[in-house]
């Protein structure tokens, strides 16, 4: 489309990880194992808990809506990154690109508020066994996961609305894996300056916001957990927070660097190698995280199987 002397870009190329066609077809057959297992595991964590009346409890229902987050997530990013690992022709729509970041942005934007209420529900399921029932009740969980989604989904509606005003005309080449937002800004011709203040300002609102919020939690819990005279009581403690603990370092760790980091200069494949953490490899390793350790969760599948 022409525009003045202007011409304006309808479609884009992402490049990928890679262009050596070697290494094509074994990324495809890696990457293709990990989607596969991470929507198995994602998506059986979720079946598990809505079938075994023991899970109805609010930790378990974070734990499937986070589940539910990390299955859009990958869902979102990997299958048009699989086809391009195959096609030659690695084409998209410029609606397509949108649709994709604004799936993408809503899923991780649910996962930090997901995981900011999941260590408010340890904080008082710790610090305040008998008002628990009272102060995290199934209702107000359930409130607090549908409020997670509609902010996830409102942040992204934003994002996506400002991305609606800019025009590409410099080149319709991302040089990515995904319609990631940042390369997205360097191929306009239309300052960007909004866009990347408000991006800035934004994730480091909601992800300074729902990590302090971690840190105050987990703080309170460590408290109460050296209190704890009882070897037994501190074991469980311990055991319930630490999954969670290693899903936030690994999550938060990989956003910050970024989208909250100054101006680095850290290059591009490191920015490839944060992206495909916390879009890939996080929703596949975050199951197992939540799975292995709990005796809950491991007990109830085992009912299952016998069944």
């Amino acid at each position: 489309m022409t525009v003045g002397n202007q011409t304006l870009v309808t479609e884009f190329v992402l490049t990928g990880l890679t262009d050596h066609p070697r290494l094509q077809v074994l990324l495809f057959l890696v990457f293709f194992i990990i989607y596969l297992m991470t929507m198995v595991g994602n998506l059986g964590l979720i079946a598990l808990i809505w079938k075994d009346p023991h899970l109805h409890t609010p930790m378990y229902l974070f734990l499937g809506s986070l589940a539910f987050a990390d299955a859009c997530a990958s869902s979102s990013v990997t299958p048009k990154m699989l086809i391009n690992f195959l096609s030659k022709d690695h084409k998209t729509f410029l609606v397509e690109c949108f649709t994709q970041f604004y799936f993408f942005g809503s899923s991780a934007t649910t996962e930090c508020f997901l995981l900011s209420v999941m260590a408010y529900d340890r904080y008082v399921a710790i610090c305040n066994p008998l008002l628990y029932p009272v102060m995290m009740s199934n209702n107000l969980c359930m409130q607090c996961i549908h409020v997670s989604y509609i902010v996830g989904f409102l942040h992204s509606a934003i994002h996506v609305g400002l991305l609606v005003r800019l025009n590409f005309c410099r080149s319709n080449i991302i040089h990515y894996f995904y319609c990631e937002i940042l390369q997205l800004f360097k191929i306009s011709c239309t300052d960007p300056t909004i866009n990347v203040l408000l991006v800035l300002i934004f994730s480091a609102f909601i992800q300074g916001f729902t990590f302090i919020t971690i840190i105050i939690s987990y703080f309170c819990v460590l408290l109460a957990i050296l209190k704890t005279k009882s070897e037994k009581g501190r074991s469980k403690a311990f055991s319930t927070c630490s999954s969670h603990l290693l899903s936030v370092s690994l999550f938060y760790g990989t956003l910050f660097l970024m989208y909250v980091r100054p101006g680095s200069g850290s290059g591009e494949n490191n920015d490839k190698m944060y992206s495909l953490f916390y879009t890939i490899i996080i929703p596949f390793l975050n199951p197992f995280i939540y799975s292995l350790r709990n005796k809950e969760v491991l007990s109830a599948l085992r009912r299952k199987i016998k069944k």
